[in-house]
């Protein structure tokens, strides 16, 4: 393996994992401040499940698990949870009675998009720190491993069905 190409996955590694904890301690921090908001004891897993489903509208529970990267038996059981407490709807679907579909209760769309704003404002905080034009470049870079990180994704899927890479 190239030594320089080690290098920078080291470093991209732990940058990202610093950017995970930079936004983990700020949710810690929203949810401390917020004892009679939705996300109180929520777990960044639920947060980001119920975040997933809002941006679908509706989505199928198998759809959710692959959104997730998760199994479909682990996002069932989370998903569940969050029935409970209210926070999300499963139907069966209107057009085919054997899927189940999943949506955000009425009312937490609203309290969800504040939660997403406040998130959303550490991000603002880096991108002003850091500069527009760094931002952009920032950006582009992510794009492109976006593109990269599809490409791996279908590649999956297509093993997974049996198809030859």
């Amino acid at each position: 393996m190239d030594q320089q190409a080690m290098e920078y996955a080291r470093y991209i590694f732990g940058v990202g994992k610093k950017l995970r904890r930079h936004v983990f301690t700020r949710m810690a921090r929203l949810r401390a401040d917020c004892s009679d908001c939705v996300i109180h004891d929520l777990s960044v897993a639920q947060l980001d499940l119920l975040m997933s489903v809002r941006g679908q509208g509706e989505v199928s529970l198998s759809g959710l698990a692959a959104l997730l990267g998760v199994s479909p038996p682990s996002a069932s059981v989370m998903v569940e949870k969050l029935v409970e407490r209210g926070l999300l709807i499963r139907e069966r679907s209107t057009t085919d009675r054997r899927k189940v579909m999943i949506r955000v209760s009425p009312g937490e769309s609203e309290r969800l998009d504040r939660i997403e704003q406040q998130v959303l404002a550490t991000f603002v905080e880096l991108v002003e720190e850091v500069g527009m034009e760094t931002a952009a470049r920032w950006a582009e870079v992510l794009r492109q491993v976006e593109q990269v990180l599809r490409r791996c994704e279908e590649g999956e899927r297509g093993r997974q069905k049996g198809e030859q890479p």
